[in-house]
């Protein structure tokens, strides 16, 4: 079954509603200056109010770019997190010592150019051989487009036929960028991917909106809208 996870979650409402229509994932932004980041005590306060309902499920995730790994370290403990996304320009060894300081899953980021293409070889052979680097560190993979000055949630996607290859050569990941109700359910029959990471796709005017966060978690599954 995929796994899906809306990102950007800044209110309990609407993390009540994810996790009512079965999200796996719940993303909260700790990046400064971003849209979508909230502060850490007032992620603390959604976790634990969230909990209170859903004791295990979703995990949270909390997305980082390109901080100290110090800085991490107290976000993870005390919100608490269940795994850590990083999305800017960290290290496999990066991640590997964050991993030794905390007991998260670790979820990398690799952006993908618009420009890339699955039928360039070079291309799809650097991009496996970074994912491998990072595979090895002990991360999970997210796939996500590149966009020049923002590590996510921009709304827009990359040719999923790289993704398509990737998984073709066996690898897993998460596939992001651009995805929505309308689409999420031909991007996993394209790509296979191994969950879904949706943001920008499941609001209106800038707010998520529980309607369309219960139509991509139904779509992604194959199920009827409910």
């Amino acid at each position: 079954m995929t796994r899906v996870k809306i990102c950007g979650i800044q209110h309990l409402a609407d993390a009540q509603v994810a996790a009512q229509a079965g999200a796996d994932y719940l993303g909260i932004v700790f990046v400064p200056g971003r849209r979508r980041g909230l502060e850490p005590a007032a992620a603390a306060q959604l976790v634990a109010s969230l909990r209170a309902d859903y004791p295990q499920r979703p995990r949270i995730v909390g997305l980082f770019a390109d901080q100290p790994r110090d800085a991490l370290t107290p976000i993870i403990q005390s919100v608490p997190l269940d795994a850590a996304q990083l999305c800017g320009q960290e290290s496999p060894d990066y991640c590997r010592q964050l991993q030794a300081q905390t007991p998260v899953e670790i979820i990398k980021v690799l952006h993908i150019p618009d420009a890339a293409a699955a039928a360039d070889t070079a291309e799809l052979t650097a991009l496996e051989t970074r994912l491998l680097a990072y595979q090895n560190a002990g991360c999970y993979i997210t796939l996500d487009r590149l966009v020049t000055g923002l590590e996510g949630g921009t709304g827009q996607s990359f040719d999923w036929n790289i993704a398509a290859a990737l998984a073709q050569k066996g690898h897993q990941f998460l596939l992001a960028g651009g995805l929505t109700p309308d689409n999420v359910a031909a991007a996993i029959r394209q790509s296979h991917p191994w969950g879904v990471d949706v943001s920008t796709g499941v609001e209106t005017n800038g707010d998520k909106d529980p309607a369309k966060i219960r139509a991509f978690i139904a779509q992604s599954r194959g199920n009827a809208i409910p």
